[in-house]
């Protein structure tokens, strides 16, 4: 039996989006704002933020980490699946999206509950290490650095956590369908195989959107 093909991926996605992914008028404003400022759009999908949710909330997240703010709209969805004394920390290494993201955050009304840092996402880590275990961390920035968040994600998120990245099929980079540069490219496969073969991890790909790595910290 063949796979449908696009056009009815596409009408799938769709479904699933408008069943259980509508974005409301925060998330339609960061969507906007983000435009307007002409930022790149690359935040991830509606459906995909909703899949993260669900995953957050299943384990009872209260401390988050998020690498790769943008201006935030990844941030909205994983923030609200936090109990109400919850608290996400989100990386940005540009300083001008960060205080973008800070502005809007206050905003919205959710400034009390994201902490956004600027900088090296590498050198945040170190910083906030003495404050864990965390519950989960999200990955969604330039692949070169994800087998290091990785190794730093295996000894900071607490036993039964989740490690969770985006683009996991990268446009279909990871199979050869399209190229996209190398480096990343080898990273993202070096930190997708070592996600697989950890026997510290339990991982998988959910293959919603672009796809999502994920892994329970055993």
């Amino acid at each position: 039996m063949s796979r449908w093909n696009e056009a009815t991926q596409d009408a799938l996605d769709r479904y699933t989006r408008d069943l259980f992914a509508s974005e409301d008028d925060i998330l339609d404003s960061i969507q906007f704002e983000s435009q307007a400022r002409g930022l790149p759009q690359i935040h991830i999908r509606p459906e995909e933020g909703h899949m993260l949710q669900f995953l957050l909330t299943a384990i009872g997240a209260r401390r988050v980490i998020e690498i790769g703010t943008l201006a935030g709209y990844s941030s909205v969805w994983l923030v609200r699946a936090l109990s109400p004394n919850g608290r996400l920390i989100t990386m940005e290494s540009d300083p001008e999206r960060a205080q973008l993201a800070r502005e809007f955050f206050k905003r919205v009304g959710l400034g009390g509950r994201i902490e956004v840092l600027d900088g090296p996402a590498r050198e945040s880590l170190r910083s906030i290490a003495p404050q864990g275990p965390f519950d989960a961390i999200f990955m969604d920035a330039p692949k070169d650095d994800y087998p290091a968040y990785l190794e730093w994600s295996i000894d900071h998120i607490r036993s039964g956590g989740l490690i969770m990245a985006h683009n996991a099929f990268w446009g279909g980079a990871v199979v050869g369908a399209v190229q996209r540069d190398e480096r990343q490219l080898q990273s993202l496969l070096s930190f997708t195989h070592s996600v697989a073969n950890d026997k510290r991890l339990l991982g998988t790909i959910i293959p919603v959107g672009d796809g999502i790595v994920a892994a329970i910290r055993l």
